[in-house]
């Protein structure tokens, strides 16, 4: 399969159901969409193994931050390798429009070091804008390629670590668990067996702390895959402006929007930014006219050129 082609009809329904539960067995697949296991298993290893899918964890922090770069001549694709080589960077993409880079950052503690010296650091950077995060309405997470049928949805449904779009660890962190997290992290379909070799214990301390961390909100497991390969080439970035009163409103319509990825309240010239896939320009251009906003939004519309980081995965340029 070439890097631009599309998934055929099992590849998708097996990517569809690892959105729902990136760590489900084949087996539970095989048996929710009638298919016969071996089959399941063969071709979601080989879906994995060409790396058009992945599946791994990201650990939630106190803060995040969308943060839009525009670049010196000939220096974009430099910058949007540098912002998705830092580890606490979710996504990385070349855009269009006023911007040339834009990236989300998690972090812990004080941003002071980050905003006036690390960003502004970053090779090719001209100027740079911050958009604190106030509040996920959605994230990638919970974005399907198409609905699962909703007996489908509820078997695959993870007894932990399905969407969170606000969390509040329940404790700190031990050595061995941010071991395990590095794993997952690499590896969000790690077995209990596997990590427990990495990291040097039990696999019932191991299945005790993987569950720990999931329930206590400390990290998300999220299947990563480009939306082309799904039938969704075209992507955009919408900056939205709108009135205060309207912002939680239009953020609770817009994540019910299967268009949508990924939407958030941000602080700044914006108060929304929401990421939308779709198949052709002209239902972008649908998507934009006939959503409705209502009447006091204003939109600057992005186009995603290239995704170099998605979910804190590198992707292949």
């Amino acid at each position: 399969m070439e890097q631009n082609d599309e998934f055929n009809e099992l590849e998708r329904k097996i990517v569809i159901a690892l959105q729902a539960d990136g760590r489900a067995t084949w087996r539970k697949i095989a048996q929710v969409f009638g298919e016969p296991e071996r089959t399941v298993a063969r071709y979601g290893q080989a879906l994995l193994a060409s790396s058009k899918i992945s599946v791994a964890a990201i650990q939630h922090r106190t803060g995040s931050l969308v943060a839009a770069f525009t670049c010196a001549p000939g220096t974009v694709r430099v910058a949007c390798e540098a912002l998705a080589q830092r580890t606490d960077t979710s996504f990385s993409y070349m855009v269009t429009g006023q911007s040339d880079v834009v990236t989300e950052l998690h972090y812990d503690g004080d941003l002071a070091e980050i905003l006036t010296m690390q960003l502004p650091a970053t090779p090719g950077i001209n100027a740079l804008a911050v958009y604190p995060i106030l509040k996920y309405f959605k994230t990638i997470r919970a974005w399907r390629a198409e609905p699962l049928p909703e007996a489908a949805e509820r078997a695959l449904r993870p007894a932990s670590g399905g969407e969170l779009t606000e969390w509040n660890p329940t404790a700190g962190l031990t050595e061995n668990d941010k071991l395990i997290i590095e794993v997952l992290r690499k590896d969000g379909r790690a077995s209990v067996d596997t990590i427990s070799r990495q990291v040097k214990m039990s696999e019932s301390s191991v299945a005790r702390r993987v569950d720990w961390l999931l329930r206590g909100e400390h990290i998300s497991i999220r299947t990563l895959v480009e939306p082309a390969l799904l039938g969704y080439p075209v992507e955009a970035l919408l900056w939205v402006q709108t009135s205060p009163q309207s912002v939680e409103q239009l953020g609770q319509r817009l994540r019910l929007l299967p268009e949508v990825r990924y939407a958030a309240a941000v602080a700044g010239d914006a108060q929304l930014i929401v990421d939308v896939t779709v198949r052709t320009q002209k239902d972008l251009y649908r998507f934009i006219s006939d959503t409705q906003w209502g009447e006091m939004v204003q939109l600057k519309t992005a186009m995603v050129l290239s995704a170099r980081k998605r979910g804190g995965k590198l992707f292949a340029v």
